[in-house]
């Protein structure tokens, strides 16, 4: 009886074992068929859903940053660029097993249910595999509780054989590397290695590599940056099980394990690193659509023009939405993985900012805050009344976040008033680093507006590859790139094109006048008597060349009156300034607002022999893969003849050899065959300074956020002591770095009979005489 028993009991038992087997492999193939939980479709697992960050790469192959929907900063890597000591590192501590199952560890899962799920021991460890956390990490969304993710388990694991079958072991480490999230935006082990050691991930060593992939089992709880402890554990459980594994030896181990964990943060967000400024500009340059005038205001239709110029003639300007992929969809630089080679050199774009940083930072800043120092309107000009100030004011504070937010939640004009007047904690800025204080949003305002402001480019002006780009002076709280984004009154460096047109026209260098207070008549009949900075040889016969190398407003005003203003304009929109401009005589004194860009692409023409080049900013685009799937080549431009273009360069030599840029010479040494002009406008509201050399154009101006904010007195107002200075200080830098090729020894190339115009066409027989100035019009027709 008993017997008979036992068997009822043993059949019993196998009944159910092969019913539950039944019942669990009905449930695989429901799972496998899409009818039980989310089954991704085989393309997807052939090819699975991954996103990858784009890279902005320097001309000397550096990484300038990367461009990444918040939090998914993922930038692809090869298996082959991989550290051996991080492979192995990582199937020693994640799946021992690694290479020979195939998606599911079945005595890893054995030992894990026992261990972990019966005798509830933690240290246990897990079941899952390398190929089931890749397929977490691919399909799983995040679950809300422990019963959600037990159901997500089995479907993980036919994930995890599906992918075994698609892909080989290299391949699946290689993705669960680049998809991994390792906290501060690093996501994948190509941001992870540059934000925790600054190394790519070929060239970890073995101890940061076992960092890493320590915190593949809880990247905040294995935080190297706020538990260094902590994580200097992990990192030496890791080399443990290295040990364990077979791939380092026991001595190895205990070595490394003496090291202290040492890391190089360096936070991954796109408002640090170089070049934050020319990144934001790319960004926007590269995604940008095809302009559609219902998007643009009425008092945009100028900037509605200039989109629509660049979006037919410029192959970068909306990149993105011009180009399609294979599969008939537009290119996106968040998920694509591009790798955008720019024409930016790293070395020379840290030159720049801290050339901004010295100048601004540590000489012009200090004068301005002295300078203001106790005046009730400060930082405003003294002219400036009381209530001008408050209309300033309040004007910038409607363009804060925080007003927006205050007038959608219903509050009134004066309730926000009042909330503004109130202190409150704050971070601003400062030259030595943000500073937590009390403050309120109104006096904040007027602290950030006493910062002057700066921007500088430089460029190749046989190439147009731009190597430095500085928007401004700090990204994190002065956003606004005046680079292309700002215009500003120019000042004196307007007047080379107007030099250029008389050139044009058959005057020469050497041509004399009267020097004299001149006075035009406007086309209304109205007097225009422009005044003299500069009471230099008043009734003297001065050559056109002195008048260009002093800046000298009466020689400007003389060539005005010999020259159309009409034409004028045409030839300044030649040189690429695209704003519109009034043609009247005031022009010739530097009245347009032009763009730091703008002016340091004009004044390539003369040093490339008249032909002007466009900035260029990216030389090529490549796919994650290598493949190159765009080119981008310099735009050139005739706009001076040949020889008027030597005779501007003979002048604008001596504006640094004798003139008013003597500064680079005398104060900063520098002694290479240059030309250049200073610039400032009325008031001293701004300061400019373009220089240039046979292999460099650069571009600088400073000035505050407001006309109205700048230096009372000329001596520190004037661009030759606001702007140049940044360019000397940069060329230094540049000189010194030997491993640039740059050399003072590189010199123009002139024809001898060029070299001195007022030696070859100075006689009295070449003299000037006013003639019909059509033959400029007759140019560019």
């Amino acid at each position: 009886m008993a017997s008979k028993i036992t068997k009822r009991i043993i059949i019993s038992f196998w009944v159910l074992y092969l019913i539950a087997l039944g019942a669990v492999a009905l449930v695989f193939v429901a799972i496998s068929n899409g009818s039980i939980g989310y089954m991704p479709p085989v393309e997807q697992l052939e090819n699975p859903i991954d996103k990858y960050a784009s890279q902005i790469i320097s001309s000397d192959g550096k990484t300038l940053g990367s461009y990444a929907h918040s939090k998914d900063n993922r930038i692809y890597v090869n298996y082959e660029d991989l550290s051996p000591d991080l492979v192995r590192a990582l199937i020693a501590t994640e799946d021992i097993r690694f290479t020979e199952h195939s998606g599911i560890d079945a005595q890893g899962l054995f030992r894990a249910i026992v261990k972990r799920g019966l005798l509830m021991q933690k240290s246990g460890g897990g079941g899952s595999t390398i190929t089931q956390q890749l397929a977490k990490q691919l399909f799983s969304p995040s679950a809300d509780n422990i019963m959600e993710r037990l159901f997500q388990k089995p479907i993980e694991w036919v994930i995890a054989v599906q992918l075994e079958k698609n892909y080989t072991k290299e391949e699946i480490i290689n993705m669960y590397l680049n998809k991994f999230d390792f906290l501060y935006n690093a996501v994948g082990i190509q941001s992870a290695a540059r934000v925790y050691f600054g190394k790519t991930p070929k060239t970890l060593k073995i101890e940061e590599a076992a960092t890493l992939v320590g915190m593949c089992k809880n990247p905040s709880y294995f935080n190297p940056v706020r538990h260094n402890k902590r994580t200097l554990g992990r990192r030496n459980t890791v080399l443990e099980q290295m040990v364990k594994a077979g791939y380092i030896t026991k001595a190895e181990c205990d070595s490394l394990k003496q090291l202290p964990l040492t890391v190089h943060f360096t936070r991954m967000d796109h408002k640090d690193g170089l070049a934050p400024y020319f990144r934001e500009y790319l960004r926007l340059t590269l995604t940008a659509k095809k302009p559609d005038r219902s998007d643009y205001a009425s008092w945009q239709m100028q900037k509605y023009a200039e989109d629509s110029l660049s979006w037919a003639t410029n192959p970068l300007y909306g990149w993105c939405n011009k180009n399609k992929k294979t599969d008939g969809s537009h290119y996106n630089i968040y998920t694509d993985g591009l790798k955008i080679y720019t024409t930016i050199d790293s070395r020379m774009q840290q030159y720049a900012e801290d050339a901004v940083r010295e100048h601004v930072g540590q000489t012009l800043q200090p004068s301005f805050f002295k300078e203001k120092k106790g005046r009730s309107y400060a930082p405003f000009s003294r002219d400036v009344s009381t209530g001008q100030v408050d209309t300033m004011l309040m004007r910038a504070m409607h363009q804060t976040d925080r007003y927006r937010a205050m007038k959608k939640s219903g509050m009134n004009e004066t309730e926000m008033r009042k909330e503004f007047k109130k202190p409150v904690e704050m971070r601003v800025f400062s030259w030595n680093g943000p500073i937590d204080t009390i403050m309120s949003p109104w006096d904040s305002i007027r602290y950030h507006k006493s910062f002057l402001r700066s921007a500088f480019m430089s460029m190749d002006p046989r190439t147009g590859q731009v190597k430095a780009y500085v928007g401004g002076i700090d990204y994190n709280d002065f956003q606004y790139d005046m680079v292309n984004g700002g215009r500003r009154q120019v000042g004196s460096t307007i007047k080379p094109f107007l030099y250029s047109l008389a050139m044009i026209e058959g005057f020469s260098p050497c041509d004399e006048m009267l020097h004299v207070q001149q006075q035009l008549m406007d086309e209304n009949g109205r007097l225009w008597i422009p005044r003299n900075a500069s009471a230099k040889r008043i009734g003297e016969m001065v050559s056109i060349q002195w008048g260009l190398q002093n800046s000298d407003n009466w020689v400007t005003a003389y060539l005005m009156s010999q020259l159309s203003p009409y034409t004028f304009v045409r030839l300044l929109h030649s040189f690429g300034l695209k704003n519109y401009i009034d043609p009247v005589i005031s022009v010739c004194l530097g009245t347009p607002d032009v763009s730091v860009g703008e002016m340091v692409s004009a004044y390539t023409a003369f040093a490339n022999k008249g032909i002007r080049v466009e900035p260029l900013y990216v030389t090529r685009i490549e796919d994650p893969y290598g493949n190159t799937i765009a080119n981008f080549a310099p735009q050139m431009s005739e706009v001076l003849t040949e020889d008027a273009s030597y005779k501007m360069l003979y002048m604008l030599r001596s504006v640094i050899d004798g003139g008013t840029g003597g500064r680079v010479r005398f104060r900063y040494g520098i002694t290479a065959p240059m030309g250049g002009k200073t610039g400032t406008t009325q008031n001293n509201s701004d300061g400019w300074f373009l220089g240039f050399t046979p292999s460099l154009v650069s571009g600088c101006w400073v000035g505050g956020e407001d006309r109205s904010i700048h230096f009372d007195r000329l001596a520190e107002g004037q661009g030759a002591s606001m702007a140049l200075p940044i360019y000397g200080l940069y060329m230094q830098k540049v000189y010194a770095d030997k491993t640039l090729g740059y050399t003072q020894d590189d010199s123009f190339e002139v024809p001898e009979q060029f070299s001195n115009p007022c030696n070859s066409s100075g006689s009295e027989e070449s003299k000037h005489t006013p003639t019909d100035v059509g033959g400029i019009d007759k140019m560019f027709e």
